[in-house]
């Protein structure tokens, strides 16, 4: 009974062995590249209660900015060129801001009360 016990379990150790050797062979090809950050970014006032939003980087690059609502659709696109945004024909609620500059791209949450 013993004998048997120990060629099961030697074949187990056997097989878990040839198990991990196949899984350390592969390699993982879905590395994601990262866009480089907006160095300095700031964007203000958030919440918006004004209209108007001001996004300031270290660089004085032109910026596209665009905006979506909660449910994926972009409701603001827009290039500027100074540091102000107009959002007063947006509706109060929350929304995603994204903004290129250059090779840089950053997302942010926006509230508009």
């Amino acid at each position: 009974m013993k004998k048997n016990y120990t060629y099961i379990i030697l074949l187990l150790v056997v097989l878990f062995s040839f198990s991990a050797q196949a899984q350390e062979g592969k390699t993982s090809v879905t590395t994601k590249t990262q866009e480089p950050t907006i160095e300095g970014l700031t964007i203000y006032p958030n919440p918006v209660n004004s209209g108007k939003i001001f996004i300031t980087t270290k660089s004085s690059l032109d910026k596209k900015v665009e905006i979506f609502n909660v449910l994926g659709k972009k409701v603001l696109e827009t290039v500027i060129t100074s540091k102000e945004v107009n959002v007063s024909n947006l509706t109060a609620g929350v929304y995603i801001i994204k903004i290129k500059e250059g090779d840089a791209s950053a997302t942010r949450k926006l509230i508009i009360n």
